[in-house]
């Protein structure tokens, strides 16, 4: 009788835990590939990415503030450290040439020494002479005293000098970290705008990219007369402009319609929103601070209602963006990555307030 053999059962096992780990691993692979961009839906409408990304560049633009902020204080930094190490060089230097004046004391006072006084005075061949040596040597002892008294000084000095450049090399260090950080954050938000838009098709991210920061964009102004007519005319913001360094600044500003925006650049090429800001008012020899949050701080505070070409406007509670008025409820600003510096309403974001900075 033929041996019956049990059929061997295949191991669900093995199948199981392949699947389980495919899955897993596409989780894992659909996690990484949404992450950083909001977890957006892929079926995202283009209303709906236009938000998530408008999202994104105010993130982006309030940790740029940030980083300009910090770069300010890094720089400043940098000045003190410097500054520092200069002082110390130079008393340093001078303790140096006293020390050798105090070391040439020494070396003659040990030539002449072995003998007391009173031994030097009896065995003189002239006492009246030496009497005279006698009365030099002390002057010049205290004059030694004082010698030594001024290389401690300078040694004390020297020291806090030092301990002074510790402090600001510590603080150097922590605002090049902070600026490390914010940096990261400004490419992650960018990055993930960039990867939502490219979602889109050409003539969805045409149309979301026009919607995104609002306004008039320069270069369709510039290509269609309608466009143009609605635009402030240069002359007559700069005519109402309460003075003539704020006319320049609106001057500066139209100047420098088209230029692209840039995170972190002052010009005179590229511009992120405080950066154009502040070059204009340069240009009109006027000094501002570097970030938003400073810039409404200068100058005197105005009411919507009182706004003139050349005062400051600022948007969103945490005051991360402004733009330049210029007249008919418009400004210039440096809008985002995707909008060069343009013409806008004031309208097309959180208004948060106006500052007259001349």
């Amino acid at each position: 009788m033929p041996a019956h053999r049990k059929p061997r059962q295949r191991s669900t096992g093995g199948h199981t835990a392949r699947t389980a780990a495919t899955i897993a691993l596409a989780g894992v692979a659909g996690a990484t590939a949404f992450d950083g961009i909001g977890h957006a839906e892929p079926n995202a409408t283009p209303a709906q990415v236009k938000a998530k990304v408008d999202k994104l560049y105010q993130e982006a633009e309030a940790a740029t503030e940030k980083y300009n902020g910090a770069q300010e204080k890094a720089t400043a930094a940098e000045r003190r450290l410097e500054t520092l190490r200069d002082e110390a060089a130079r008393k340093e230097a001078r303790l140096n040439t006293a020390r050798e004046a105090l070391g040439t004391m020494a070396a003659a006072q040990y030539r002449s020494g072995g003998l007391g006084e009173a031994t030097q005075l009896a065995l003189s061949d002239d006492p009246d002479q030496y009497l005279d040596n006698a009365a030099f040597a002390e002057r010049a002892g205290v004059r030694q005293s004082a010698a030594v008294t001024r290389v401690r000084k300078q040694l004390r000095e020297v020291e806090q000098l030092r301990g002074a450049a510790r402090v600001e090399l510590t603080s150097l260090a922590k605002r090049k970290a902070e600026l490390k950080r914010h940096k990261k954050t400004i490419t992650d938000k960018l990055d993930a705008a960039r990867a939502l838009l490219n979602r889109l098709t050409a003539q969805e991210r045409a149309q979301v990219v026009a919607g995104t920061g609002g306004g008039t964009d320069t270069r369709a102004s510039r290509a269609s007369t309608g466009a143009r007519s609605s635009l402030p005319a240069p002359g007559s913001a700069t005519a109402t402009a309460p003075n003539s360094r704020a006319a320049a600044a609106v001057s500066y500003a139209y100047a420098k319609l088209g230029s692209p925006y840039v995170w972190g650049a002052t010009g005179p090429n590229a511009f992120d929103c405080s950066g154009l800001v502040q070059a204009a008012y340069r240009s009109a020899g006027v000094s501002l601070p570097r970030t938003t949050y400073a810039q409404i701080d200068t100058g005197r505070r105005v009411s919507r209602s009182e706004l003139q070409p050349g005062d400051l406007v600022f948007f969103y509670s945490g005051i991360t963006h402004v733009g330049i008025y210029v007249g008919g409820g418009k400004m210039i600003h440096a809008p985002n990555p995707s909008a060069p510096v343009r013409v806008a309403p004031i309208d097309e974001m959180p208004y948060a307030g106006a500052s007259r900075v001349v």
